[in-house]
Formats: structure tokens, sequence, C-alpha cells
């Protein structure tokens, strides 16, 4: 028979190990998956400042890095800084174009694009663009560099090979990232319209305006141009997939907050959202009208631009902690 003075004591200690119980499977549920991704390197660069897109050159194995007033240059297999490109103020992106050895920085302060020699990392010419450029693409197919500019919602236009602009498009809205098919057309957000514009990149005209509903202010944008799909990062904390050539979106799936990144790994069919909470959401293509979740990673608080390097499947993105800039990378 129970004395009555350790029946407490015995559901005290039934309970104890009911609750240990439960912190053991919650955290078995939380822990990430054993060939997951997590921050295997972090690459501290000197100097305070601002930072927006990375850009990798996969064929080079650089890394272009947006650091305030200058590009960061970092060899991507040794993972260490190789060089600066000065005077860049206002520096948002970096777009690549090897076959003319050639590189293109958008700054958002001079409202000029920078172009530069891709071997010897030298300045040629600074572009006028309009107010402010930001996002900025290399389009293979005519081979022109487009610099999207936030301060008179326009692209402009530059022949890469010659460094003249070609045109301006009027975008009727807040440009945010954009992407190339390779085919002749251009895919870019407008943030404040929630909608997708199709531009004809030889035409210079916007073929289309589509709504990315019920994706609400997409922010980013990847592309799987073999599957003609685009992955869009919506500011409600969802990623939209769009058919590229009809403009209807095919699904939605959940990410993380304030989202400022996409890439696609065409070999892995892995897509990635860099959100500035902190947090990297992995998303798998099944098919391609077919995604599924497959992990959040733990990044950093503001670490939400992004690279893919296609070569070793791993990433990188920029922030500061305790006002020490760094390129945090991301792999296996």
């Amino acid at each position: 028979m129970m004395r009555k003075e350790t029946a407490p004591l015995l559901r005290i200690l039934l309970a104890t190990s009911v609750v240990g119980l439960s912190c053991f499977v919650l955290r078995a549920v939380a822990a990430p998956p054993a060939d997951g991704y997590s921050i295997v390197k972090k690459i501290a660069i000197p100097g305070q400042g601002s930072w927006d897109y990375l850009s990798v050159d996969e064929g080079a194995r650089r890394l272009y890095v947006s650091h305030g007033t200058q590009v960061e240059v970092l060899d991507v297999d040794s993972e260490s800084v190789v060089a600066t490109i000065p005077n860049t103020p206002g520096v948002h992106g970096i777009a690549i174009a090897p076959e003319l050895g050639r590189g293109f920085i958008s700054n958002g302060k001079s409202s000029t694009v920078t172009i530069f020699d891709l071997k010897t990392l030298k300045p040629i010419a600074d572009v006028p663009t309009g107010q402010k450029p930001d996002a900025i693409i290399f389009d293979p197919a005519t081979s022109r560099v487009f610099a999207f500019n936030g301060g008179s919602n326009s692209a402009t236009a530059i022949d890469a090979a010659t460094g003249k602009v070609a045109g301006t498009v009027d975008l009727g809205g807040g440009p945010e990232y954009a992407a190339a098919d390779g085919k002749g057309f251009v895919y870019d957000n407008l943030e404040d319209e929630s909608l997708v514009l199709k531009i004809d990149s030889r035409k210079l005209t916007v073929d289309q305006r589509w709504p990315t509903a019920p994706c609400a202010s997409p922010s980013s944008m990847a592309m799987d141009a073999a599957n003609r799909r685009l992955f869009l990062g919506c500011r409600n904390k969802v990623m939209a997939v769009m058919n590229a050539d009809t403009g209807k979106v095919i699904t939605t799936l959940p990410i993380g907050d304030h989202v400022d990144a996409t890439a696609f790994d065409p070999e892995t069919k892995l897509i990635f959202n860099s959100n500035g909470e902190g947090t990297l959401t992995v998303i798998r293509q099944e098919s391609p009208d077919k995604y599924s979740a497959v992990e959040t990673v733990k990044t950093a608080p503001k670490a939400k631009t992004m690279a893919l390097d296609p070569k070793t499947h791993r990433l990188f993105l920029s922030t500061a902690e305790s006002n020490q800039f760094e390129v945090l990378v991301v792999g296996k």
C-alpha cells in the first residue's frame, strides 16, 4: 500500500519525466536534418557601411560583394578577399558578362553604372542611368545590361560591349529584382504594385503586366529557364511560383519574414529564399508544378541578400553583427 506522503512525490517524478520526454521530442523535431544546410564559415571583411546584392562569377571563381562605396572581390574557392573595386557610391548590384570580359556595378547615390574589366578589376567607364539604380542583370540574348532605377520607376538598358545607353523602359512602378530568360525577355518585380513585368529586351517595351496575388510585395526573383518558371520571394512571407509564359501563379509556399533574395540551383532542384529575420528557407522542386518545403536554416539577422555558387552549391550571404561586416558561407 502506498504511503500518503510518497504519493505526491511520485506524481512529481512522473510529471517531470513526461516534461523531460516532451522536451526531448521537441528538440528532436526542431533539429536540422543531418545532411541539411548550415553556416560553415564566416568571412570577416574590414570596414563599415551598408550592403546589398552579391554576385558569383562561376567561371572566374569570384564573388562580388556590395559594401558601402566599394565592391569587395573574394576568391570563391579560398573564401578570402583578394581585391576591392572603389568609388562605387551607394553600390547595390553587380552584373557579370563573362563572354565580354566586363562587369557592371549599379551606384545608387551617383545614378551611374560603373563598367569594369573582369581580369584587371579596373574601371572602364561610368554610364548615366535613371535615379537610384538598384538591381542590375545581364541579358545574354541581347548583350544588354539592365539597371532598374528605384528613384525613377524605369530601367536603363546599356549595350554591354560599347557601354552606350540603348534606351530606357518606363516601368510604371517601383522595380525590385529581375531575371532574364536568355530568349529575349527580362522579368522584373514591381514591389509596390504587386506585379511582375515581362519586358521585351530587344524592343525595350513592357510586353505583359501580371498580378502576383496571393503573393504581395514581391521583392526577389529567380528563374528556372528550362521549365519556364519564376520564383518570387514575397514580403507577405510566401514564395510564389509563376509560369513565365502565361503569368499564372501556380502555387505558394511559406517562407521567412523580409525576404530579399531568391536563388535556384538547377542541379539540385532546390530554391533558396534569404530572409532578413535571420533565416534561409529551402524549397525543393519536385516537378515544374509541384514543390515542397525542405528546411529552415538559421543564418543571422539582416542577412537578406544572397548569391549561389552553382559549382559547389554553397550560398553566400552578407550581414553585420556587432558592427563587423562579414560574409556567411552556407553549405553542407
